[in-house]
C-alpha cells in the first residue's frame, strides 16, 4: 500500500475515533441532564405537597369558618342568624 494513502487512512481513523468519543460524551451529557431534570421536578413537587400537606392545610382548617363543609353557611361564612342580627342593628 502506498505510504501517503496508509498516512491519510491514519488520519481518518483518529478523527473517527475522536468523533466517536465526542459523541459518547455528548449523549452521556445529555443522560445526565434528563436525569437530573427529572430529579430536581420531582422534588420541587413533593416538597410542595408536603408544605401543603403539614403546614398549609391544618392552618386553613384552624382558621376555617367551620369544620363540617356540608353545614350551610351564608355570606362570608356567617350563619344565617349572624346575618339577621347584622341586619336588626340598622
Amino acid at each position: 500500500m502506498d505510504p501517503e494513502i496508509q498516512k491519510q487512512l491514519e488520519e481518518i481513523h483518529a478523527l473517527a475515533r475522536d468523533n466517536h468519543r465526542m459523541l459518547r460524551a455528548i449523549r452521556r451529557h445529555q443522560i445526565f441532564s434528563a436525569f437530573s431534570k427529572f430529579i430536581i421536578w420531582g422534588i420541587i413537587i413533593l416538597s410542595t405537597l408536603y408544605s401543603y400537606q403539614f403546614y398549609l392545610k391544618p392552618l386553613a382548617d384552624k382558621f376555617s369558618a367551620t369544620n363540617n363543609p356540608s353545614a350551610p353557611t351564608g355570606f362570608l361564612g356567617a350563619t344565617s342568624a349572624e346575618i339577621q342580627k347584622l341586619l336588626n342593628l340598622r
